[in-house]
């Protein structure tokens, strides 16, 4: 099997089938654990979630994130609908990915879809790793994009069970996840000079990540309890794994992974599991990969995002200044931002008209990706910098 090649998703299903893909994971608990020993969790897939080799090929990392993307996505369905059909499976997919909102006008743009609906899904899992678009086929859009993925995994099965108001659940998740890592870095005693870099970056672009705080705050854990287990989870893996970066865990670090798992109404067991899995993967791992070179998922995103957002403004500069000139609220509300903190009326009104913007120019659906608001932040922040001409007619003083 190439998942590389055309037709391998039903090639998967024909070989797997009966003897993993339906019986691999019987509960969400060993679904999760086994996911994570692959390293998808990690954005570094080393391998996929079956016992036995898929290809007598050499996969690429990239070969195996879109096998274990698709085998995740499979694994819920079996969980959540355990009477139904790879088939319905496949479809239900599709309809997924394109009841985003954030995905109808830029994400699949390119994609010719046809009758068949595993053709379709293998086109899409291909644009969602963005294996298409050369600008952002780089090692940082490469360990953005993955990432996040497995908040397509959540998102489906909130999908499953709640079919309607995906966009908010994955805007939501999007942001507790970025929230927790900043909190898990400010809870280190030794913090470095990335995780400084890091903590200042968002902080300053915060006021357009509408739900961020900058100190802890007890509410918004117990907004969480009511989560999925996976959700739950997941948070607390993100949280260490972002402060694994020098391979050890101080007492005020597990202080801090102790008391979100107590909060979030986990068993101390899945704090001092998080931390073993982190460090079994890596050292397996050493040879295969530099997966700690980069340190948490969101600090990747941000250690080089904003040369990355800086050179897709200037990429797109005149269409910019265009779609700018055009839209007179959001450069006035953008000028503001500079002068005073916006309402939460008014950083939804960005958010939204910027997101607009970005479906109508190709390079800049990368922050219509899953993940993308991680990113929106810095756009917002740079826009006014870059392009100061668009806002001289419309300069607000204080």
């Amino acid at each position: 099997m190439n998942p590389s090649s055309a037709g391998w998703i039903p090639k998967f299903i024909y070989e797997f089938e009966k003897k993993e893909l339906s019986n691999d994971s019987q509960t969400l608990s060993q679904f999760y654990k086994a996911l994570k020993r692959t390293g998808f969790l990690y954005g570094f897939s080393v391998k996929t979630l079956l016992k036995e080799p898929i290809s007598t090929l050499k996969l690429t990392k990239e070969e195996l994130t879109k096998v274990n993307l698709f085998h995740s996505l499979l694994a819920i369905y079996n969980i959540e609908r355990p009477q139904g059909s790879s088939e319905e499976a496949i479809k239900l997919m599709v309809s997924f990915y394109q009841s985003l909102e954030k995905g109808k006008p830029g994400f699949f743009r390119k994609l010719s879809f046809t009758k068949s609906s595993s053709d379709n899904l293998e086109r899409i899992i291909s644009s969602r790793l963005q294996e298409s678009n050369a600008l952002i086929k780089t090692e940082v859009a490469t360990l953005f994009t993955y990432a996040l993925l497995f908040a397509d995994v959540l998102a489906f099965q909130h999908y499953l069970r709640h079919p309607k108001g995906l966009k908010k659940y994955l805007e939501t998740l999007e942001e507790t996840l970025i929230q927790f890592s900043i909190w898990a870095l400010q809870s280190k005693k030794k913090k470095n000079k990335y995780d400084l870099l890091v903590i200042e970056m968002v902080e300053e672009s915060s006021q357009f990540l509408t739900s961020y705080q900058n100190t802890f705050q007890h509410d918004l854990i117990l907004q969480l309890r009511d989560r999925t287990i996976l959700e739950k989870q997941f948070v607390l893996d993100i949280c260490c794994l972002a402060i694994w970066d020098d391979k050890q865990i101080d007492s005020q670090e597990i202080v801090f992974l102790k008391h979100i798992s107590e909060s979030l109404l986990l068993p101390n067991s899945n704090y001092e599991n998080s931390i073993k899995s982190i460090k079994v993967f890596s050292e397996k791992n050493a040879q295969k990969i530099n997966l700690f070179q980069y340190n948490h998922p969101v600090k990747q995103l941000y250690k080089q995002s904003t040369e990355t957002v800086k050179l897709l403004i200037l990429r797109n500069k005149n269409r910019l200044m265009k779609e700018l000139m055009e839209s007179g609220e959001l450069v006035k509300l953008l000028s503001q931002s500079t002068l005073r903190e916006l309402s939460p009326e008014e950083k939804h009104k960005v958010k939204d008209q910027l997101l607009d913007i970005c479906k109508s120019i190709p390079s800049l659906t990368i922050f219509m990706l899953p993940g993308g608001s991680l990113l929106l932040p810095i756009l917002v922040k740079l826009i006014p910098k870059l392009l100061p001409s668009a806002f001289h007619e419309n300069r607000v003083d204080e």
